[in-house]
């Protein structure tokens, strides 16, 4: 058999042989979509809880419509849901995995600045 067919270690978790085209690409996508700091700033935000646009535009520090397009962006990839109350729209974390991806992106950055 080809070695890339032969299922793997997986340091205690079955999570099958291999992972497939469609689950890379999803999660692809969710790393795509977080490479962009303001997004990425914008997820670190809500892992506290539930926050408006105006709220989350004065803690990223950018416009309101700028920070409505890229919770527009993390909602249709399903990393954020929300919730209007009037005027209002109130954004959150669809689960708490993408938060902690960006807590471990962030203590991965500060630690791969240390010298070696």
């Amino acid at each position: 058999m080809h070695a890339d067919t032969q299922p793997r270690p997986t340091g205690g978790h079955d999570h099958g042989a291999l992972l497939d085209e469609d689950r890379a690409g999803a999660a692809a996508t969710v790393f795509r979509l977080l490479a962009d700091p303001t997004r990425l700033s914008l997820v670190w935000f809500l892992r506290d809880g539930e926050r408006s646009v105006n709220e989350l535009a004065s803690l990223v520090e950018r416009p309101a419509p700028a920070v409505s397009q890229h919770l527009a962006k993390l909602r249709l990839a399903r990393l954020v849901r929300t919730r209007r109350e009037g005027t209002t729209v109130w954004y959150r974390l669809r689960t708490d995995h993408v938060g902690h991806l960006v807590v471990d992106a962030l203590s991965h950055a500060e630690h791969a600045e240390e010298p070696a």
